[in-house]
């Protein structure tokens, strides 16, 4: 990442994703992780579980781990793609050539 414009559109494309995970993936990761966590503590404990520290606590590890799985796809994802689009942009739009460079490259021809 030499170029400050995709820096600058790998940046851009992670703050949407932190907003993107806050709206759309932060329920669904917990949700998931959530229902996994009853499984889990479920075939440990055996169903219906009981009210107890350890079952909550496994539980509340396999929610954290599902909203953090959540997030870091998210992020990543869309940082990814923002990345690739300042790329994208960086190469169709060319780089600008100082008088000096520009008189080299006319003498060069």
């Amino acid at each position: 990442m030499k170029t400050t414009l995709s820096r600058k559109a790998a940046y851009i494309g992670a703050g949407a994703g932190l907003v993107l995970f806050a709206i759309f993936g932060l329920l669904p990761g917990s949700l998931l992780g959530g229902a996994a966590g009853i499984k889990i503590a479920g075939m440990l404990f055996g169903l219906p579980l009981e009210p107890g520290i350890l079952s909550r606590s496994i539980v509340l590890l396999s929610m954290l781990v599902g909203v953090s799985v959540s997030c870091i796809a998210v992020v990543t994802a869309l940082s990814a793609a923002g990345w690739l689009a300042g790329k994208t942009f960086d190469s169709t739009v060319g780089v600008a050539l100082t008088p000096a460079e520009e008189r080299l490259r006319i003498r060069q021809r």
